[in-house]
């Protein structure tokens, strides 16, 4: 099923945990908030990036279906 993923960027306090989990997806450069690499990943990625989601301590990634 095709989903998205966001990032509150209010939220987002550079931690990279995301970046961590799902290297391919989330970028986090030195003191700054992540950067999404592909809004819209793959459906066989759909576990890296829930991990990921999971991860983040601010809570700042969500997936939405589409």
């Amino acid at each position: 099923m095709a989903y998205r993923v966001d990032v509150d960027t209010d939220l987002c306090q550079g931690h990279a945990m995301c970046e961590l989990e799902a290297p391919h997806y989330f970028r986090v450069p030195k003191r700054g908030t992540v950067e999404i690499l592909n809004n819209e990943p793959p459906d066989d990625a759909r576990d890296e990036i829930e991990r990921a989601v999971e991860e983040c301590p601010a809570r700042a990634l969500f997936i939405t279906e589409k």
